[in-house]
């Protein structure tokens, strides 16, 4: 595995960039750049995501003598597949030989972390108010899974699962117990008494409820066995044998009712998709999210040049496709965003999106909390919900 060392002298580079920047220096070669870092579509329906992995782009950088301005940590990025105009979500300038092999590691953190925070914001727009917790790091390589837990709770997630991704988030890891604990214990009953009598008080008494038995019969079990202590029952059964999902949770949310188990909550996890969010969200409390998120799509950032410095001249010289010349990136309320060429002023009542984070290869901006950012995704989910988003050009 690439250690942070060697990611930081960008020795996980691609060699053509190597290659270049030996031409560059042996030729003395010491043109200025200004390149962005855009995506021009979304592998989904809407044309927002959320934008993540900032920080780590900065860290990245620090110390190469760049000047950085970026988009927001946890900030909407739009990407239209409809127009050729795209906006970007960073732009570097410098001599290009002094950053050129960081274009390989800074396109993986950005592409990585956005990918997932995006996933994850979909799924927390269509669970409502209801409970979301990461279940995903199974589903990815072991060093990925603070990357991943991170992203996920920008985008909204309540709570993760992984214990170290827990930790460097300041909170305590969720979940309870898995199906092996029952196969090795035997019997449904016995297992979760033991997990009663055996775990701290402090976490939450949710009984697995599909290992042997049918939902429905496990979920009276449980209730008969931990009575007013049980706190919650999670259904993990697999697509392959789940049936209507939606008649099941109904035939369990009744048994519990009828027998005083109305504040009993139900949690749901295995393969769910945003569609089995919205559907099931009136009858459920919570929802484990596994991986969906954690090897959702990926968000295909590019990073290109856009202008070069020529003997002192502004040339704009974007490869074939591109657009030249820097830009600006202005967003009015309701996410409509334009995009100008850099210069141009601003239209009314709108802010300017890029911000200058690095200078000369130093870091100039302090960066929000966690819970800053996370506090601003959920309040910029809730308004998207509401909003048509729009990319445009001036």
């Amino acid at each position: 595995m690439a250690n942070e060392d060697e990611i930081k002298n960008a020795s996980t580079t691609d060699v053509y960039f190597i290659n270049t920047k030996e031409v560059l220096a042996k030729n003395h070669i010491d043109t200025e750049v200004v390149m962005e870092v855009f995506a021009r579509d979304l592998p989904y329906p809407g044309i927002w995501g959320v934008l993540t992995g900032v920080y780590e782009v900065a860290k990245l950088l620090e110390g190469v003598p760049v000047d950085l301005w970026s988009f927001d940590e946890g900030s909407i990025f739009l990407a239209d597949a409809k127009t050729t105009f795209y906006e970007p979500v960073m732009t570097i300038t410098g001599r290009y030989r002094d950053f050129v092999e960081y274009e390989n590691p800074l396109l993986g953190l950005i592409s990585s972390s956005t990918s997932i925070s995006t996933k994850a914001a979909r799924f927390r727009a269509a669970a409502g108010d209801k409970s979301l917790i990461s279940f995903g790091t199974r589903r990815a390589h072991p060093a990925m899974a603070p990357l991943i837990e991170r992203a996920c709770y920008i985008a909204g997630f309540d709570s993760v699962s992984n214990v170290l991704g827990a930790k460097l988030l300041g909170l305590e890891p969720a979940g309870t117990m898995p199906h092996a604990l029952v196969q090795v214990v035997g019997d449904q009953a016995e297992a979760w008494l033991l997990f009663d009598r055996t775990i701290s008080k402090s976490v939450p008494r949710i009984a697995l409820i599909d290992t042997f038995w049918d939902e429905k019969s496990e979920a009276i079990k449980a209730f008969e066995t931990l009575g007013h202590g049980l706190w919650g029952v999670r259904i993990d059964t697999p697509s392959s044998r789940r049936g209507d999902l939606r008649k099941i949770i109904e035939e369990v949310r009744w048994e519990l009712n009828i027998r005083g188990g109305k504040d009993v909550k139900i949690i749901v996890s295995g393969r769910l998709n945003e569609e089995n969010l919205v559907q099931l969200q009136d009858l459920v409390d919570g929802f484990g999210v596994g991986t969906a998120v954690a090897s959702p799509p990926v968000i295909d950032f590019s990073a290109k040049i856009v202008e070069v410095d020529d003997k002192g001249e502004r040339s704009f010289r974007a490869k074939r496709g591109g657009l030249g010349g820097r830009k600006e990136v202005f967003r009015r309320r309701g996410f409509k965003d334009t995009v100008a060429l850099a210069g141009t002023a601003a239209p009314k009542g709108s802010a300017t999106l890029l911000k200058q984070i690095m200078s000369g290869g130093k870091i100039t901006s302090d960066f929000k909390s966690l819970a800053e950012i996370r506090a601003q995704v959920l309040k910029d989910i809730r308004a998207i919900r509401e909003s048509e988003p729009e990319l445009g050009w001036m």
